[in-house]
């Protein structure tokens, strides 16, 4: 009988064990197949149905807040400006948060193709990496033609970006040890340093020791 009973208790501390500890193990797998350029191991653990929109609610926020900052600009371009901005962002998302796009990314070693470059681009619009006087000239000039005015300063920022991004990609250092931590019981973060860039993904549970990333948070 205390056979039976010693054996039902280590039993269940081996199944709470591996509940509990099942993202660490998951955070291993996505280190290693990091480390080895394993495109094709990484993007198995992602979640592109949750991760496409999670990326794009964050960037069309941020370009909302970085409106705010400028009354003048958001009263020249109008609803126009934030509707071109947001079909932008929506289709840079889409063409560069694919399975396809981050598996090349991973085996490259993080060479940047011209639809990464495209979300670097929004990013950096999002975040008011904007030139401000070279903006307000476009509306002018442009004469409310907002795509004109938006497709300028993608232009800028795009050249701007790709310097950037190669630069780290040659120079930017990885974190050596991720900080890893719950963020619920079905919630896990996982955050660091890529090529020099913080960044902090998100996983969530899947069954019940399987995980997948479903949002990166964005610097």
């Amino acid at each position: 009988m205390k056979s039976l009973k010693f054996l039902l208790i280590s039993l269940v501390i081996i199944a709470v064990v591996i509940f509990a500890g099942s993202p660490y193990y998951a955070a291993y797998q996505l280190k290693n197949a990091y480390d080895t350029h394993d495109g094709a191991t990484l993007t198995h653990h992602i979640d592109f149905e949750q991760l496409q929109p999670n990326i794009q609610n964050q960037l069309t926020s941020k370009f909302a807040n970085t409106l705010q900052q400028y009354p003048l600009v958001a009263q020249l371009g109008g609803e126009a400006l934030t509707e071109a901005a947001d079909e932008f962002i929506h289709a840079s998302v889409t063409k560069a948060v694919t399975e396809e796009n981050i598996r090349s990314l991973i085996n490259t070693q993080g060479q940047a193709n011209q639809a990464t470059k495209e979300l670097a681009a929004a990013w950096a619009i999002a975040s008011n990496k904007v030139d401000l006087q070279r903006l307000i000239q476009d509306i002018i000039v442009q004469r409310g033609d907002i795509n004109a005015v938006l497709k300028n300063q993608m232009q800028q920022i795009m050249s701007a970006q790709s310097t950037e991004l190669e630069s780290h990609v040659q120079s930017g250092e990885d974190s050596a040890k991720l900080e890893l931590s719950y963020c619920g019981i079905n919630c896990f973060t996982l955050s660091g340093q890529v090529k020099g860039y913080p960044l902090t993904l998100q996983m969530q549970r899947e069954g019940l020791i399987g995980w997948k990333i479903i949002n990166v948070v964005l610097p």
